[in-house]
């Protein structure tokens, strides 16, 4: 068993000799950084880099973010998911404008004490953009040192999380350089030793990891039993009145927040979809529709369940639109849709109405 200098070591030089060549890693600018560690957060690097850079082109600054308005953020997030990322961004902006001169903090503290940033986010920042040494935790370095240190506890409890914590910071002391070992660690976890099937023969440290020396490699990290996955089927409509279209805006926090959607919602026991969409919309907005031929049926999964969309065509009959949960509404052409911000599976049931339209 090589000593634990030898595996850092080993792992930084495996990093400078065959590491991706990413967007964010060619900057040390704190708000470029800061923005690519929010988006990858719970979404893979594949997915990022599109959004990044058209991000980054919108907003080319912290000024810039923090003067928009949230629709126009959100607009730019639109699809990437986790959408409390994008409002925490941008009211972060708004605090490092409003604090910190328009200047990222480089104080640990401060940087942690913004909204949407944990130790392990603000440890990245300031490593990758200020040459600054923190040890960092996020899925990826859990992963890595739960096998490394063939750690038995279940990394959702405390005393775990403080040793790896611990973990963290001493093989960061033994490193030269922090800002190659903990991009080191962070890339062998998202390339080598992956979730469910680690690529111990081409590991760098295989042979200083203590879950390959135990046979323990696909047993680690621990994690409590997963729970069934709910899955709802969710009714809604598009309610025409002419040649508009009703859509109603989600409250500001919770799950898809702030973002737009066609009315409706979750389908009751002993219930057709289409008297679904009929009872929700008038115990949403009070107003009376006919429900007329269906749209789309969506699937999509959240973090915590998995939903399937179906949305109709409807007709407004009568009422006024009074949202009892929504903050806001409007009748909008269907062409201008495209400018507002929708959630995943509402954004693809515009599009196939776009898309239908067009082709007649």
């Amino acid at each position: 068993m090589k000593p634990l200098g030898s595996a850092v070591a080993a792992l930084s030089t495996w990093y400078k000799n065959d590491h991706r060549d990413l967007p964010w890693r060619n900057t040390h600018d704190l708000y470029a950084i800061w923005l690519s560690e929010i988006m990858l957060q719970q979404t893979r690097v594949e997915t990022v880099i599109e959004y990044y850079n058209r991000f980054l082109t919108h907003f080319p600054d912290i000024a810039s973010l923090a003067c928009a308005d949230e629709q126009t953020v959100l607009k730019q997030w639109e699809g990437l998911g986790y959408y409390s990322r994008c409002r925490n961004l941008h009211k972060s902006a708004q605090i490092i404008v409003n604090e910190h001169g328009g200047h990222f903090p480089t104080d640990i503290d401060a940087v942690i004490a913004l909204p949407g940033i944990g130790r392990s986010t603000a440890g990245a920042i300031l490593t990758f953009g200020d040459a600054q040494r923190h040890p960092l935790l996020d899925g990826n370095v859990k992963r890595v040192l739960s096998r490394f240190m063939n750690e038995p506890g279940d990394i959702t409890k405390a005393q775990t999380l403080k040793r790896l914590w611990a973990h963290s910071d001493h093989l960061l002391g033994l490193a030269a350089d922090a800002y190659i070992h903990n991009q080191a660690i962070m890339e062998i976890g998202a390339r080598v030793c992956v979730p469910r099937a680690p690529q111990c023969p081409i590991c760098p440290i295989e042979s200083s990891c203590e879950s390959k020396k135990a046979g323990t490699q696909k047993e680690r990290p621990v994690k409590p039993a997963r729970k069934k996955i709910p899955h709802h089927h969710i009714g809604v409509g598009v309610i025409w009145q002419g040649e508009t279209v009703l859509i109603q805006r989600r409250p500001p926090e919770g799950l898809l927040g702030g973002l737009w959607e066609f009315p409706g919602g979750k389908q009751e026991p002993n219930e057709s979809i289409q008297e679904t969409v009929q009872r929700e919309i008038a115990e949403e907005l009070e107003i009376e529709v006919s429900v007329g031929e269906s749209v789309a049926v969506v699937r999509h999964a959240y973090s915590h369940f998995r939903i399937t969309l179906h949305a109709y065509h409807c007709q407004y009959i009568d009422g006024t639109p009074t949202p009892k949960a929504a903050t806001d509404w409007c009748w909008a052409p269907l062409a201008q849709l495209k400018n507002y911000a929708f959630p995943k599976a509402n954004k693809t049931v515009l599009e196939k109405l776009l898309s239908s339209t067009n082709s007649t």
